[in-house]
């Protein structure tokens, strides 16, 4: 009786597998359990060749027991991207007038060859409203938006530091920045602005250094450039004003 019991267990077994598979795979089982047919999007989405940019596996490096040689990279915006948003003013410039060489006797030109920071460049300066609000000064970007209304932040310019004062009576602006533009458009660019607002205008010269700085009587304002050619063609800018908005 084992024996013919374990005969009829032998031939049950073969049957019962085709049973499970007459079911078909686990997603009919399922579709028809849940009585939906199959959604020909996702079997679609299933089984298309999945696409691989050859670019950015290159720069996953995976595999590699190492980091890649390079880091990853994203765009990079240049100068020609516009700080303030701002469309340049095409407008008649003012041609500026032809730079005096700087003599031993020109603290500006000192204060800007021996100082570090921007709060040690204004406290250096000959205007006395300006060099004693450089010790309150404080760095932000968006000091660069407040510069004199006469005197504002050149379009296309992109800031590298910025602080400002309004400790007390200080107004106090001082920026540094670059501008995809050579050096006589910036210089003609500010000495119009500058001119134009009822400023003075001086032009100096030390060795590659341009100084265009001013004063204004009605209100004590006064402004300093310090302008350098850059290896691209543009121009780097300190500019120093003490009445800001």
């Amino acid at each position: 009786m084992a024996r013919s019991h374990g005969y009829l267990l032998m031939l049950a077994l073969p049957l019962a597998l085709a049973a499970c598979g007459s079911r078909g795979s686990l997603g009919d089982v399922a579709d028809t359990e849940s009585g939906n047919a199959a959604d020909p999007a996702l079997a679609s989405a299933l089984q298309d060749q999945i696409m691989v940019d050859p670019q950015l596996g290159r720069q996953a490096n995976g595999d590699a027991v190492r980091p890649p040689g390079q880091p990853y990279t994203g765009g990079v915006p240049n100068d020609n991207v516009a700080t303030n948003g701002s469309k340049v003013d095409t407008g008649q410039l003012l041609k500026t007038p032809a730079p005096t060489q700087a003599d031993k006797s020109c603290t500006q030109c000192a204060a800007s060859r021996e100082s570090v920071t921007l709060g040690g460049l204004a406290a250096r300066q000959k205007d006395g409203k300006t060099s004693q609000c450089a010790s309150s000064l404080q760095y932000a970007a968006g000091w660069a938006q407040r510069l004199p209304r006469d005197l504002p932040l050149y379009p296309q310019a992109r800031v590298t530091e910025a602080a400002g004062s309004t400790a007390g009576q200080c107004q106090l602006r001082v920026v540094s920045f670059s501008s995809p533009q050579p050096m006589q458009a910036m210089l003609d660019w500010y000495y119009t602005r500058a001119i134009r607002g009822g400023y003075t205008s001086e032009h100096q010269v030390d060795g590659q250094e341009h100084i265009l700085g001013g004063t204004r009587d009605k209100d004590g304002g006064a402004y300093v450039l310090f302008l350098t050619n850059r290896p691209d063609g543009g121009t780097d800018i300190d500019l120093v004003a003490n009445n800001g908005i």
